[in-house]
């Protein structure tokens, strides 16, 4: 039986903790989830008592719940509630709130401190806490969840390390990534290690290329000042989709284990080819949407959002060729893109397969058969396609494309929010969906490069209409003519 654990939320006033945290708890309330006496301390600077944090987190909640908010479910969930006021920056606070916590007839003496709050902040809190001797297991465990980003870039993700390191062990830090949380993300490993038919196949004699992409119709809105100093490549690329390409391409693991799984995905990012600077231009594509069109809306460009400098040349658009130098994968193009003010909210892995040998055909009316494509959906779409040809019914040898096609959600399935399940992991002790220091600063390796490179190069940075797929311009890191963007699950 899981045991109850008290979450410290800092920042419990702030956005994500009005969206995401409440929300998901409240949702593992009503599925009958949390551990009896589990207890929720938010943490903010406004001056508000219990009572008043309450009223605010059902106004929030009735916003954000699936369905209606029921009441008998909120007030078991609201008795799990209280409020602590207090300045981060302020020393004694800490020490007040080791003397709340110490009363264990009210709060359970295993703790996870959760950081929703800004990365600049993470080292003075972590620290404070650490002097304060809130981090001291005995009874209970002591754990911290740390959102992304993880640094700013390779050296600031090194220094952030040794900071919190001096107060914690890497088995007490969750580093959490709500992308891993997706249920569609998971089933990667599924498909991947649960079926032996694609495992024969599945390396560089029979894949021409990967493609993953998450693509946004939703512009950087209130996230400006932030969205500004960070950019596409550190906000998508180095966190979620370099995850996605490990969990696509390392190998099987010894165990589904947290340690022999993240193993796995950190030899894939070991063996990810180094971009020289020379090479950055050849592997690397950045731009910035202008003003456009999204559904019938005309939407500002990005230079006219509000809190962007006139002349910032920050990427709302970023595309990656890779390769991974190992036996399975050795010179297979793996392209990642993201971008925002695009034409489809989606999530997208594609694998395209070799084409097959044509000398069957010769002679008959197929000139050049189309190539067959695995296709995982993420967002919003949750499901498998495989793409194949078959003949077309008639005299001739006429084909065509169909597709086998899987969803990977019961429709009258519930829909569940990634941080869900990553919450009751830091409750459990799984860390299977967090990230490994050597993780993070591998992938900080693999695009520390490219952002150097891009912070010396600021006078010009391509664009691209909001509403479209993104520039034509990055077609230039295809290996060959014949690939092109695969933007959706429809085919080509």
């Amino acid at each position: 039986m899981t045991e109850p654990c008290t979450y410290v939320i800092f920042g419990a006033t702030g956005n994500l903790s009005r969206v995401k945290l409440m929300p998901a708890l409240y949702h593992l309330e009503a599925a009958g989830k949390l551990p009896a006496g589990t207890r929720i301390l938010a943490l903010g600077r406004r001056r508000w008592d219990r009572e008043h944090c309450v009223e605010e987190v059902r106004e929030w909640l009735k916003e954000k719940v699936r369905g209606s908010l029921d009441d008998a479910i909120f007030d078991r969930f609201a008795r799990r509630v209280d409020y602590f006021q207090g300045d981060l920056k302020d020393p004694k606070m800490y020490t007040d709130l080791g003397r709340r916590l110490d009363d264990s007839s009210e709060f359970p003496p295993n703790i996870a401190y959760y950081m929703a709050i800004s990365p600049s902040e993470f080292n003075g809190v972590v620290d404070r806490l650490g002097d304060a001797r809130l981090f001291d297991e005995g009874p209970g465990w002591k754990r911290v969840v740390i959102e992304k980003p993880f640094g700013y870039d390779l050296e600031s993700a090194q220094s952030l390390q040794r900071s919190i390191g001096r107060h914690l062990r890497e088995d007490q830090i969750y580093r959490i990534d709500h992308y891993l949380g997706k249920g569609t993300v998971q089933n990667v490993l599924v498909f991947r290690f649960a079926n032996t038919m694609m495992e024969p196949l599945w390396n560089r004699n029979y894949i021409d290329h990967i493609q993953i992409t998450h693509s946004e119709t939703l512009g950087v809105g209130s996230r400006a000042a932030f969205y500004d100093g960070t950019g596409a490549m550190r906000d998508m690329i180095q966190s979620h989709l370099l995850q996605l390409l490990t969990l696509v391409t390392m190998e099987p693991p010894v165990s589904m284990a947290a340690e022999d799984l993240r193993d796995e995905k950190v030899k894939v990012l070991k063996s990810v080819r180094p971009i020289s600077p020379k090479a950055v231009h050849a592997h690397a594509f950045r731009a910035q949407y202008r003003e456009g069109r999204i559904g019938n809306d005309r939407v500002a460009g990005y230079l006219q959002e509000e809190n962007v400098p006139p002349d910032s040349v920050t990427e709302t658009y970023a595309a990656l060729k890779l390769y991974i130098d190992n036996w399975r994968w050795r010179d297979v193009p793996i392209y990642l893109r993201t971008g925002k003010r695009m034409a489809r909210q989606q999530s997208l892995i594609s694998i395209c397969f070799r084409h097959p040998p044509q000398q069957f055909f010769r002679g008959t009316q197929v000139e050049r058969i189309k190539q067959n494509w695995v296709l995982l959906g993420i967002q919003p779409c949750e499901c498998l396609r495989m793409e194949m040809t078959v003949k077309e019914p008639g005299l001739e040898m006429r084909t065509r494309q169909t597709s086998l096609d899987a969803s990977l959600r019961d429709e009258d399935g519930a829909d569940t929010d990634a941080y869900e399940g990553l919450l009751l992991d830091v409750i459990d002790g799984d860390r299977s969906l967090f990230l490994r220091y050597d993780e993070v600063e591998q992938a900080w390796r693999v695009v520390d490069p490219i952002l150097r490179s891009w912070s010396t190069n600021r006078d010009f940075i391509h664009t691209y209409q909001a509403g479209t797929w993104g520039p034509e311009e990055s077609r230039r890191l295809f290996d060959t003519e014949e690939h092109h963007w695969r933007h959706s699950l429809d085919p080509d």
